[in-house]
């Protein structure tokens, strides 16, 4: 459970920035698309991808799929949500979950060798 409030407080704090200030999203939206992304995010690229890949390959699908997230509820939601604006924050989630992937394996090779009989 923490590592998906960690994954939503990351996520959060970018995409509400970046909707709020290129798409000019209310706050609610905003908070909403966000938490959407993290639990998809969550799911599919930390629980699937993650586990049986590697950082970068997780990294690349939470990207991927951060782009079509964004993209389909901007168009829903009538944003206007350049292209370019679109890759700025997608880039930022980027950056960020290669930080939070990155954390979660020195995180995971701690615990693994702090514990009794390993």
């Amino acid at each position: 459970m923490t590592r998906f409030l960690i994954k939503t407080a990351v996520n959060g704090i970018i995409v509400v920035a970046c909707l709020w200030w290129f798409a000019n999203a209310s706050w609610t939206s905003a908070i909403l698309t966000a938490l959407g992304l993290s639990v998809i995010a969550y799911l599919i690229g930390d629980q699937l991808i993650l586990r049986a890949t590697n950082n970068i390959t997780a990294t690349i699908a939470d990207a991927v799929i951060a782009a079509i997230y964004l993209w389909a509820v901007a168009r829903w939601l009538n944003w206007p949500l350049s292209f370019g604006e679109l890759i700025i924050t997608v880039a930022l989630l980027g950056v960020a979950e290669l930080v939070y992937h990155r954390f979660l394996g020195i995180y995971d090779q701690n615990r693994i060798q702090k514990e009794p009989g390993k």
